[in-house]
């Protein structure tokens, strides 16, 4: 049997958090598999709001939905995770069910375009703000890219100095692979 994947337990921990009707957020689109995801989960009268700063990941993002939930409302933007909570309706902030990361660089393009410490560290923190009490921030990183090991570094101690009153961070990490290889951090607003 085995265990499951970063990505498998971040979807996990997501889909025992998300109902029909409610409101989730892929910080970084890529080519689509969370935002698929979260789209079945709240379902045609819930909300994805997508962000990545690459054409090429809402062009894919896009593709996906229109196969996989063509009924979803999914709102995608051509910009910053930093630049979320402007994105995301009044309305809805501190309403977020589950914020969704995976850092690194869009498979198949340009690997010299990545997430960097200094625009995830104020989207996790706008992630904080727009989840609701019980909600989830996934971070899936990958630390085997150049500029990889600053930014998991970063979001670490990040992450670390997080109240434990208002938080639990768990990682979830395979201890026998290479140290690059990717590994989850959830967190879970109480």
């Amino acid at each position: 049997m085995g265990f499951v994947s970063v990505l498998s337990y971040a979807h996990q921990l997501i889909q025992q958090r998300v109902q029909p009707g409610d409101t989730v957020i892929d910080a970084t689109l890529g080519t689509g598999v969370d935002a698929a995801f979260m789209a079945k989960l709240v379902g045609p009268r819930g909300s994805v709001y997508g962000f990545d700063i690459q054409q090429a990941a809402l062009d894919q993002t896009g593709q996906r939905l229109a196969k996989e939930s063509p009924d979803a409302h999914v709102v995608m933007s051509l910009c910053s995770h930093a630049l979320m909570e402007a994105a995301v309706p009044q309305d809805r902030h501190g309403k977020v069910a589950a914020v969704t990361f995976n850092l690194g660089y869009l498979p198949g393009a340009e690997t010299s375009i990545i997430t960097e410490q200094e625009s995830t560290i104020p989207a996790l923190e706008a992630a904080l703000r727009l989840l609701r009490k019980g909600g989830i921030v996934t971070i899936v990183l990958y630390s085997g890219h150049d500029g990889g090991s600053e930014e998991a570094a970063a979001v670490e101690r990040w992450a670390s100095a997080l109240p434990l009153a208002a938080f639990q961070v768990l990682r979830y990490q395979f201890a026998n692979r290479s140290a690059s290889a990717p590994y989850l951090l959830a967190l879970e607003k109480r």
